[in-house]
């Protein structure tokens, strides 16, 4: 390849583009901000990103930019958060394993892929490393490819390499990927993770997310035996796990005795184990995000949060009332696979209130909060107060099953509104 500056590399962005940005912590921060400093000469160029981790707000969500970038999310995260909340941007509400078909078949084209990819093998490929997920489709379907090869980028192997040849401007780079680390779990996040662990069978194939929950889950199944991975996310817990045997693979069903994900984020020592590592596969978020062979795996177990769940069941992920705050990422695709696995169980996993003492099980969700999964859906919910079953359970029993967990002092008021609102059919389970 031949290597070019990053200013020089942009310059193959038109007004009018659609530009897709890979995300997860390889987000092509260099590339985005020489596409930023280009604000002056383009108009209606539209960017495209789904799961971002950076360590700052994105370069182009600037309101003086307003006329030159619109944000148009996948998932929203941090980076342009307030950016979409101020009005300058937008969030598309899309199953995330459905957007590589969005770009595939056209409904939401794609001009040009930013990526952020490893050096060259002795074959000229390229990995996508740590971010498979909507990158591979969006460099199929884009005229023009513009890529951060970087050195510090992990080389990893499945659907998600990228022939030098392919790509149309190279910027040289070491730039490491994000490190995220978290600490010992909390006592209430410990306690939600022993609730969570207790109903994960030996042999589950796991989705499990990222946070101070999923990894208190993950220590808490650390005795179990022939766990699997397949998931969206690579991260240090599930790491811990393959190191220590935990999670061998030998049960599942596609891709007996490998991991397999479709992005990874977490420590420097996490990125370095799975660089070269043929144990993992890494594919596009299409392929991962299958219900139906997601499914084919025995005992799929997927553990996902929320940011509120109502009386009846219904899950808000993506929303703080009207504000967006995520999307629903892959969460569906997840909780309905592991709900037609054969042995399959879906889990959502939240404290009783937020760190300000608001309660997270409530009686109605907030006027314009999102129902990411229905009530139709839920299967188990756990805080840190216990660990409850809702399907095939009638509103009054499910009612009384989430005040049974809620928080303590929010109880009274919970107990009141499920009388108001489902009457004798409530009353009569009270004792």
């Amino acid at each position: 390849m031949k290597y070019v500056s990053a200013d020089e590399a942009v310059k193959l962005v038109r007004s009018g583009d659609t530009v897709c940005c890979q995300g997860s912590t390889s987000v092509p921060v260099l590339l985005q901000e020489a596409l930023a400093r280009r604000h002056a000469e383009l108009r209606d160029v539209q960017i495209v990103s789904g799961f971002n981790v950076t360590t700052a707000e994105a370069p182009f969500c600037k309101p003086e930019y307003k006329d030159s970038f619109l944000v148009n999310s996948i998932f929203l995260c941090a980076d342009q958060r307030k950016h979409v909340a101020a009005g300058y941007g937008s969030m598309t509400p899309c199953f995330l394993g459905e957007v590589p078909g969005l770009f595939r078949n056209g409904e939401l084209p794609i001009d040009v892929a930013f990526i952020n990819c490893s050096l060259p093998d002795e074959n000229g490929y390229c990995s996508y490393g740590i971010s498979a997920d909507i990158s591979v489709a969006a460099v199929e379907t884009a005229r023009v490819v513009i890529a951060q090869v970087n050195k510090s980028i992990p080389y990893l192997y499945g659907e998600c390499l990228i022939h030098e040849s392919k790509i149309d401007a190279a910027v040289l780079c070491d730039v490491p990927p994000v490190a995220m680390e978290f600490g010992e779990p909390t006592p209430i996040e410990a306690a939600i993770g022993a609730n969570v662990a207790n109903e994960i069978p030996d042999g589950a194939t796991l989705q499990i997310g990222v946070g101070g929950i999923p990894n208190a889950i993950l220590n808490g199944i650390k005795h179990h035996r022939h766990l699997g991975l397949h998931t969206e996310a690579m991260t240090d817990g599930v790491i811990r796990l393959i190191k220590e045997g935990v999670i061998d693979n030998s049960l599942k069903k596609v891709h007996p005795g490998i991991s397999v994900a479709s992005l990874a984020l977490g420590s420097k020592g996490m990125y370095e184990f799975i660089d070269h590592n043929k144990d993992m596969r890494f594919f596009d978020v299409a392929y991962t995000n299958d219900p139906f062979r997601i499914a084919r795996n025995p005992r799929a177990c997927a553990i996902n949060s929320a940011i509120e769940v109502d009386l009846t069941g219904q899950i808000c992920a993506d929303s703080i009332g009207e504000m967006i705050f995520s999307s629903v990422g892959g969460q569906h695709d997840f909780m309905y696979g592991a709900a037609l696995s054969e042995g399959g169980k879906t889990f959502i996993a939240l404290p009783s209130r937020t760190a300000k003492g608001k309660a997270k099980i409530v009686a109605n969700l907030a006027p314009g909060a999102g129902v990411v999964t229905t009530r139709f859906q839920t299967q188990y919910v756990a805080t840190e107060y216990g660990i409850v079953y809702l399907r095939n359970k009638s509103l009054a029993q499910r009612a009384k099953a989430l005040i049974s967990i809620a928080h303590p002092d929010d109880r009274e008021e919970l107990e009141k509104a499920a009388c108001k609102r489902f009457g004798y059919s409530f009353l009569r389970l009270k004792d």
